[in-house]
């Protein structure tokens, strides 16, 4: 049952040579990797709409430079990340980069702002999602964490579990209705506000004041804005993931997704100030230039609704990003190994669950809320962006190939500007969750440095000396005694079952019984001698009724008399029931002796399966 379960949900398994058809071409991935830069667009302009328009505040004339600061820095890292996925064609990107380039330290600390900054896409991509919904739906404002998560868990996830191919094939419609929604949109607001009656730019939007609490105040609205360029670095993650030739359609893709993204978010900034807009509690900016342009038609709900969609999908990105990059960092020691394998779907399905979990977690801890999640955006790509520019400099430098000192004057300027970014961000918005990534990178680089470190104690431990691999000398092991014991309440068939299989395994065998009462310790004695299998029975008698604690105490005692090549196996007998539940109805003391014997040395531990047939 539980396998139909998971066909119909995941999908049949994938054998390695299907690998090839998984493969996107440009037009898919830029759906699946660009949703995210695309998306915030909804959000965005909002964020520093919102910080210029405080109360007793006149800022409004700074949207315009604040956003075409935004537009060349987009500029810039775009064609930096171009140079990224040409160096790396592996993938990896920023890590990628570091670990080649500048060393562990600045690799660590890239992994573990890219970790921060996937995690917190797929939280602030789902729950603006759900906030565009309800705006256009304002009965679904009081069920919003309940919506996140069930479009997190049931629709992300297991889309993306099934495969990047089916994954492409589901979201690649609802990006580009999004993308002409939008281009829609700006086109008509720019038509409407060129031959309107109201002035383009009406004078509210071009008030100005200047202070040094205005400019704390431009800085934070810039910090703000810089979240529409999550996302960018996704494509030079991702290049093993495109059809040949990967870089070049990397390239390609891009800056498809840089111009789109470029238009969108000059677009929508001229809209808020064209119709001077200001924060509603429970409306999107978004939502309202979209009424104040299409009015509460067909075209407003389109566009609502084709919004919620790709904010959802924003999270895909993640999805693509994050698995892949822990599969590097688990090829390198610094994460778990099972993160680097492939399931079922030929997609980093651990990964994918591992993303989800930590994402659900999030948006329950901040109760769904953008607002409070975008103050720790940001800060973790900008400082990944950082690192990649540095780490390219070096690499121009080491390199010195054809064009190299224009391209490493452009990473350098890229690094600068990025750099100053990260401490625009870390300054600004540290008091308002900054502070809550800035200690999480150290925390995940103590991680990543524990696991690296315990890959190489286990390497050294389990390592073959090379001259056991002589052909000419024959390998020798010194053989002792396998001492068996087997547990035993009175005698059944599953008893007689995991003697016959002892013997089998040695001659050294005792069946042990752990007595609670005399006289039912004279009964299995009596049962025992009577079915005479050819075994000794030790009873140890319990009187304070325990039953795990005297088994322990008589192996130990075992343990100290043994030499130190034999050992000890304890074959527990344990009958499987038939229906799941039948496993209410019984202790788990097998379960609970074998996880206690596990960590002890020397000493074998199995389970004798009897299965049950009604």
């Amino acid at each position: 049952m539980m396998k139909f379960v998971r066909r119909i949900l995941i999908g049949r398994p994938l054998h390695n040579q299907e690998m090839s058809h998984e493969k996107l071409p440009k037009w898919k991935a830029l759906a699946i990797f660009s949703s995210d830069a695309l998306s915030s667009v909804a959000y965005g302009p909002e964020e520093v709409m919102i910080m210029l328009t405080l109360p007793g505040i006149i800022a409004y004339g700074y949207l315009a430079p604040i956003s075409l600061a935004i537009l060349a820095l987009l500029a810039i890292v775009t064609f930096s990340y171009v140079q990224v996925a040409k160096v790396n064609p592996g993938g990896g990107g920023s890590y990628s980069v570091a670990i080649h380039n500048l060393g562990e330290m600045p690799a660590l600390v890239a992994a573990a702002a890219l970790f921060a900054d996937y995690t917190l896409t797929v939280a602030v991509s789902v729950c603006a999602g759900t906030a565009a919904l309800a705006s256009a739906f304002p009965a679904l404002a009081a069920h919003q964490v309940g919506i996140d998560l069930a479009v997190l868990f049931c629709i992300l996830m297991l889309v993306n579990l099934r495969g990047v191919k089916e994954a492409s094939t589901a979201f690649v419609y609802p990006t580009y209705a999004f993308i002409f929604g939008i281009i829609a949109l700006i086109f008509t607001g720019i038509y409407q506000a060129l031959t309107g009656q109201q002035p383009i730019i009406p004078p509210e939007s071009l008030a100005k004041q200047f202070d040094w609490t205005m400019l704390v105040l431009l800085l934070r609205a810039f910090a703000n804005g810089c979240s529409s360029m999550t996302g960018v670095e996704a494509l030079s993650n991702g290049v093993p993931m495109f059809r040949s030739p990967e870089v070049r359609n990397v390239t390609i893709t891009t800056y498809w997704m840089s111009g789109i993204l470029g238009f969108m978010l000059m677009g929508i900034s001229f809209l808020i100030m064209h119709f001077h807009i200001l924060q509603i509690e429970g409306v999107t900016t978004l939502s309202q230039i979209v009424e104040m342009t299409f009015g509460r038609g067909w075209g407003y709900y389109y566009i609502q609704i084709t919004t919620m969609i790709v904010l959802y999908l924003a999270a895909n990105t993640s999805f693509n990003g994050l698995p892949s990059l822990l599969s590097l960092l688990a090829k390198d020691g610094y994460m778990p190994r099972y993160l680097g394998i492939r399931g079922e779907r030929l997609s980093f399905s651990n990964g994918i669950v591992l993303l989800s979990a930590i994402a659900g977690l999030l948006i329950f801890i901040y109760d769904g809320s953008t607002e409070h999640l975008i103050s720790l955006y940001a800060i973790g790509v900008f400082l990944s962006f950082t690192i990649a520019q540095t780490g390219m400099v070096v690499h121009w430098r080491r390199e010195r190939t054809p064009g190299w000192i224009m391209n490493a004057t452009i990473n350098t300027i890229g690094a600068i500007v990025t750099g100053i970014v990260v401490l625009i961000i870390g300054i600004t918005k540290f008091s308002h969750g900054a502070w809550a990534v800035i200690v999480f990178i150290p925390f995940m680089i103590f991680i990543f440095k524990k696991i690296r470190s315990h890959y190489i104690d286990m390497s050294e431990q389990l390592h073959l000396p090379m001259e056991d691999f002589d052909p000419a000398i024959a390998t020798t092991f010194k053989v002792g005694r396998n001492m068996v014991i087997v547990p035993v309440a009175t005698p059944t068939n599953i008893v007689a079952q995991t003697l016959t299989y002892a013997k089998s395994i040695s001659k050294d065998i005792v069946a042990l019984h752990i007595a609670t009462d005399e006289v039912d310790a004279q009964k299995v004695a009596k049962k025992w001698h009577d079915w005479n299998p050819g075994v000794e029975l030790v009873t140890v008698y319990s009187p304070y009724r325990l039953v795990i604690q005297p088994l322990l105490d008589y192996i130990i005692q075992l343990e100290r008399q043994k030499e130190p090549e034999d050992y000890i196996t304890i074959l527990i007998p344990e009958f499987q029931t038939k229906k799941w539940w039948h496993r209410l109805l019984h202790n788990q003391t097998g379960w609970v002796l074998r996880t206690l014997l596990i960590l002890k040395e020397n000493v074998i531990v199995t389970s004798v399966p009897f299965h049950l047939k009604k």
